[in-house]
């Protein structure tokens, strides 16, 4: 028998945020945002929610390919843009929208030749200083790439450095004043932006947090006026537990001391799972539908909780690491991280399933291999 650990993985939960994204920004259209395998949710698991989405945005050419050949046929932009020869052809072979961040992307879009004109998301550094043309240098590249018979529309782009505050409004000047004269479509907001921000919700929005049910501060209580559903649910059962005298300690380290009798639940979670290892004595967990704590060191394959608040537990009792009950994000607060790296770091180990999969009209067949 495996061990009773299971993610489920929602695609109705992506559908509704998805909604939410476009009822937030309604004049704009949506990039839904599938980087890192849909935020390790599987791009395959969660592809049939996204139907309503105007494109898909993502990093990996494979996942670009991968897009393709399940049926989508509307644009697919590669965020990061193309890095050698190769990526020019496939490409221009997918028919992908690539961002371009610097002149060494336009002359690899120039000297690859492409049989049809590629469309290009020109990308501005308005203040985040990663990737992109300085406001002063903006309209030069814009001019070149125009001139290039490689290059086919161009949309204007950038990304905001601290959305989740508020503190936007300088780089939307700065984008603003650069753009001011170029036609083009205009796409600047992340997900931050699109629930909080709709003077910069322009002709694009890109969601990618959001669709999965995560903050994109990473608090819960900043997504309190937001119905976000949780796309990933993880699970796991109480396999063990221990009646503790006062005084005695749990755990790797003997970080935590009972200061009165005590039963702990041992539950079949790790951090090879993909638990946050620096998830402290306090972080919420949910056993049998009753919120608790876990208490101690987190080891490589188990974790302990407090069975105070649920005295009827036992072993084979159902526990909620994260999902509807216990907010990914509540778990990353109190682990000092974002919901985003949980979701992404769930290991290859941990069974996954598809909820909801007959709702999306697939066959047994095709949520087996969905799952595998």
């Amino acid at each position: 028998m495996p061990r009773p650990i299971l993610a489920r993985i929602h695609p109705d939960s992506v559908r509704h945020n998805l909604q939410l994204a476009k009822e937030s920004a309604p004049n704009s259209r949506v990039w839904a945002v599938v980087k890192a395998n849909a935020y390790g949710h599987g791009i395959e698991r969660i592809y049939p929610a996204l139907s309503k989405a105007d494109g898909i945005a993502l990093l990996d050419l494979d996942e670009a390919v991968r897009v393709r050949e399940l049926g989508w046929t509307k644009p697919v932009l590669l965020l990061e843009g193309v890095f050698e020869p190769r990526d020019v052809e496939i490409a221009d072979a997918h028919r992908l929208t690539v961002a371009v961040h610097c002149d060494e992307q336009l002359d690899l879009l120039t000297a690859a030749k492409p049989s049809r004109p590629i469309d290009i998301q020109l990308k501005m550094n308005s203040g985040m200083n990663r990737l992109g043309y300085r406001p002063g240098a903006y309209v030069q590249a814009w001019q070149r790439a125009r001139e290039m018979a490689a290059i086919g529309e161009i949309g204007l782009m950038s990304h905001f450095a601290n959305a989740d505050d508020g503190a936007i409004d300088w780089q939307v000047d700065e984008f603003d004043a650069a753009t001011k004269d170029l036609p083009g479509t205009r796409s600047l907001s992340n997900s931050a932006a699109v629930l909080w921000h709709p003077q910069a919700h322009r002709d694009w929005v890109r969601p990618g947090t959001i669709l999965y049910g995560a903050s994109p501060t990473g608090s819960v209580r900043h997504v309190t006026g937001f119905p976000l559903r949780a796309a990933m649910s993880l699970t796991s059962k109480i396999i063990g537990v221990q009646t503790l005298a006062p005084s005695e300690t749990i755990g790797y380290g003997r970080t935590f001391q009972t200061e009165r009798e005590m039963r702990i639940g041992v539950v079949a979670c790790g951090y090879a799972d993909g638990y946050p290892r620096h998830a402290p004595t306090g972080t919420p967990i949910a056993v049998d539908g009753i919120r608790t704590r876990i208490v101690g060191r987190v080891s490589m394959d188990m974790l302990t909780v407090d069975l105070t608040p649920c005295p009827a537990a036992g072993i084979g009792s159902r526990v909620e690491l994260w999902g509807d009950q216990v907010k990914v994000d509540e778990v990353a607060e109190a682990s000092g991280t974002i919901g985003y790296e949980l979701m992404c770091a769930l290991a290859r180990r941990v069974p996954v399933e598809i909820d909801d999969a007959s709702r999306l009209g697939e066959s047994n067949d095709m949520r087996r291999t969905l799952v595998a």
